[in-house]
């Protein structure tokens, strides 16, 4: 996924897909997916909002 955050398949501001979707579309369990998320959130990549989801995150401005 951050490989498509930083080609630019998934923009600042896009909502990603579900915990369900993510396994299917790359063939991994829940917890290889819940275990991502902190990563790419450390990374600055993503953004979780309470209660509407898991978005892609605005790049840190320079």
């Amino acid at each position: 996924m951050s490989k498509q955050i930083s080609f630019g398949q998934l923009k600042p501001g896009d909502k990603l897909p579900s915990f369900a979707v993510l396994c299917e579309h790359y063939e991994v369990s829940d917890t290889v997916i819940r275990a991502s998320m902190p990563l790419l959130k450390a990374e600055g990549l993503i953004d979780g909002r309470q209660g509407k989801g898991v978005y892609v995150a605005n790049p840190p401005s320079r």
